[in-house]
């Protein structure tokens, strides 16, 4: 808690900062963004092609500061400072900003999504319905969602196959803190856990956990795979980020201000979704090279069947944990996936 004590909200500041040709440029803002992955992540790419966005279009005026996972504690402790307005910006993953705002667990629901990156891609970036939805229910916990952003299909790592769901049942399973995760793979009938993102290397090292679930990317840059024997791809779900700011924080901002925040975004999401499909494919072969007896299965359309049937319970369910929003959200997602396919 004490570096995080320190840390207090900047909105205004009477330095100047000089450029190579001498010349004085005022900064007005400075400010923090802050990331729930490493140095080199897909957040990270995100957060560096904003960043630059801004500060080039406002020709100095706005400065921002990239704090990466562990810097300001987990998580949740990243949640209550933005919240609070002591950072910015902030990436808010759904497995655990469902503890928050339980409408997002909409993007925790396995079997949900398109396989096809354009359909998934033109849903979360052009999607009418889904954004402003759920923008509502960010608004009511002092948060404005400003993007929603695909970082590559959940891959589950483990140090056997997981071909069915009986395989599931003498292992476990490591999720974010949500809820809602949590049931997904139990119905599975795996026995789960959850433990910080810094700490999963440790405890399938000691054997404290057997299995977990992160993109390709993530599994490279933690490697993971240094301590799992199998990669598996059963298309359950894609990783689905979500890009915040702090309510006020932005609706007491000048418009021409606001506007270059909304430029950077389109700017920072048109970068992300070309890189996404290359980054996780080298990462993905990184890993290979790196421990060539790793085995990566894709299950068959017969064996990801099986669980496509266990886990059908999980949209009333999410009905039930998903807040007062719940029904409106995913209707919303299914509305916009119908639209995706026609347009």
């Amino acid at each position: 808690m004490t570096q995080r004590k320190g840390f207090v909200l900047v909105l205004i500041v009477c330095v100047f900062v000089f450029g190579l040709t001498g010349r004085a440029t005022a900064v007005q803002y400075l400010w923090q963004v802050a990331l729930e992955e490493i140095e080199g992540s897909m957040q990270h790419e995100y957060a560096k092609k904003f960043v630059e966005i801004l500060e080039e279009q406002s020709k100095g005026v706005i400065r921002c500061n990239i704090h990466f996972y562990g810097e300001l504690g987990t998580s949740g402790d990243i949640t209550t400072l933005l919240q609070n307005g002591d950072l910015q910006f902030a990436f808010q993953s759904p497995g655990h900003l469902g503890s928050y705002i339980p409408e997002v667990q909409v993007f925790s629901i396995h079997y949900l999504f398109p396989t096809d990156f354009e359909l998934l891609e033109k849903i979360l970036r052009s999607g009418p319905n889904t954004y402003n939805v759920l923008g509502k229910y960010y608004r009511k916990n002092k948060l404005e969602l400003l993007s929603i952003i695909e970082e590559g299909w959940q891959i589950w790592t483990a140090n056997k196959p997981l071909r069915k769901p009986e395989h599931f049942e003498d292992i476990t399973f490591r999720v974010m803190s949500s809820p809602f995760l949590i049931t997904a793979y139990r119905l599975y009938g795996a026995y789960v856990m959850t433990v910080p993102y810094g700490e999963i290397y440790f405890n399938l090292e000691i054997g404290r956990i057997d299995a977990e679930t992160q993109p390709f990317f993530a599994i490279q840059e933690m490697k993971f795979y240094e301590v799992q024997d199998y990669m598996i791809k059963a298309n359950q779900l894609p990783f689905i980020a979500t890009f915040a700011a702090n309510y006020e924080f932005v609706a007491r901002l000048p418009e021409d201000i606001r506007v270059l925040i909304d430029n950077a975004i389109e700017g920072a999401n048109q970068y992300i979704f070309d890189l996404e499909p290359r980054l996780n494919e080298r990462r993905k072969q990184m890993i290979m090279d790196a421990k060539p007896s790793m085995k990566y299965i894709e299950l068959t359309d017969k064996e990801i069947a099986a669980f496509k049937e266990k886990a059908k319970p999980l949209r009333q369910k999410y009905l039930k944990m998903g807040g007062e929003g719940a029904k409106e959200v995913l209707e919303a997602v299914i509305k916009d996936t119908t639209w995706a396919r026609e347009n």
